[in-house]
């Protein structure tokens, strides 16, 4: 499976996917459909925990006042789950290789996964 979640509205994700070959690749907008159990589940087979998917710069994670409690791997689950804010983004799924987030470095292993736009 080729996927890529991102956030359409998201500069830094459209600057990312510009970036990217998205032949064969299928895209979904976050915001208009979340991401699914199954999915989060796969997720976080590849990368350790629920906590390392989530976005702890995400608005609602202060307004809610969840920086000020003590979180566990469920609740991290229930937030994404409830709320695509809280995931971060974007997130790219090649195969069995999985990219989180909009670091430079994960962007470059995702280009060098994906290969690079002929745009």
């Amino acid at each position: 499976m080729k996927k890529i979640y991102h956030l359409k509205s998201c500069s830094t994700n459209v600057r990312i996917l510009k970036g990217l070959n998205l032949k064969g690749v299928e895209l979904q907008n976050i915001k208009e459909e979340n991401i699914d159990e199954k999915t989060l589940d796969f997720l976080k087979e590849k990368v350790g925990s629920y906590e390392a998917l989530f976005s702890k710069k995400a608005m609602k994670y202060r307004s809610m006042g969840l920086n000020e409690m003590e979180l566990t791997e469920q609740d991290y689950r229930k937030y994404i789950l409830e709320e695509y804010t809280f995931i971060k983004r974007p997130y790219m799924i090649n195969e069995d290789k999985v990219f989180i987030g909009n670091t430079k470095s994960v962007v470059a292993e995702a280009v060098a996964s994906f290969g690079e736009s002929n745009a």
